[in-house]
């Protein structure tokens, strides 16, 4: 094996890993980082990747041949094409210094593969003060019951037809949260449920798909989804109100995890810090 988990583990401040995103920490091993070197140049995703459900070719790769592993520190730099083009390092390291390194790395790696943008990505633990970029947090179905939460919630399909022909440019509006890109994969048939809330007779609110999956070692997550409300139907619990519809649907379903990212101190960080999920650590992203 490549990695020597000896090496990694302690490093691992956050479970984040390159192309995959967040994992569950009871499923993060030396075998996953292995695996993502073993599709480097594939273009197959992994059996438990979230980015399968959306069907072509894996996009983001690990440049597999330019990583550096050493007692102290690892960095993997990915490349993904999409837009101009982006290599991000992920700087596992306990040290300050790895972020420095990791941002020369990237800078060499864009220029040397002709990619606009390098960025550095760098997991901190729950632990750490005064966070900024993002929150990887922890919803555990089977610590209890997530009933029901009623309200104008149901899936878009089940709505009166006058209702679901507004989903349309209330994704189109919240195009800017993956609504727009939801809903064309929903016209083709690719994805589960979608959740949504509507207000006299118009979608204000959704999240979705609803899909449950197994993970890297079998266990069954729900997936992550997009989520969204406009801006003038905020303030009035619809969030909180479709967010729990989307557990129970979760917990119905068998799933016993999910794994969300909220931007910290965001509308979606406050809910689900006051919905008292475990944060698992943050990821800091930065240009090179």
């Amino acid at each position: 094996m490549f990695f020597r988990w000896d090496w990694l583990r302690p490093v691992l401040t956050a479970p984040i890993m390159p192309t995959l995103g967040p994992v569950h920490p009871d499923a993060l091993t030396a075998g996953m980082f292995e695996d993502t070197l073993r599709v480097a140049d594939t273009g197959d995703f992994l059996p438990y990747d979230k980015d399968r459900r959306w069907g072509g070719e894996k996009d983001e790769k690990v440049l597999r041949e330019d990583v550096v592993h050493q007692p102290e520190h690892t960095l993997i730099p990915t490349l993904t094409r999409r837009g101009r083009g982006t290599v991000k390092v992920f700087a596992y390291g306990l040290r300050d210094s790895v972020v420095e390194e990791a941002a020369e790395l990237a800078a060499k790696l864009a220029a040397a593969h002709d990619m606009v943008n390098a960025r550095v990505v760098r997991p901190l633990g729950p632990e750490t003060a005064h966070p900024r970029g993002t929150r990887v947090q922890l919803k555990d179905f089977t610590t209890g019951p997530c009933p029901d939460p009623g309200g104008p919630v149901r899936p878009v399909t089940a709505w009166p037809a006058a209702v679901r022909e507004t989903f349309a440019p209330f994704a189109e509006a919240m195009a800017a949260d993956g609504l727009a890109f939801l809903h064309t994969q929903m016209q083709a048939g690719r994805c589960g449920p979608v959740l949504t809330a509507a207000v006299e007779d118009r979608v204000v609110g959704a999240i979705g798909p609803m899909e449950v999956r197994p993970d890297a070692i079998g266990r069954l997550q729900l997936m992550p989804q997009y989520f969204a409300v406009l801006p003038e139907a905020r303030g009035q619990g619809l969030g909180r109100v479709l967010w729990r519809a989307a557990m129970h649907w979760g917990q119905s379903h068998g799933a016993t995890y999910q794994l969300l990212q909220t931007e910290v101190d965001g509308p979606s960080d406050r809910l689900c810090q006051a919905e008292e999920l475990t944060s698992l650590g943050f990821t800091h992203t930065t240009a090179a």
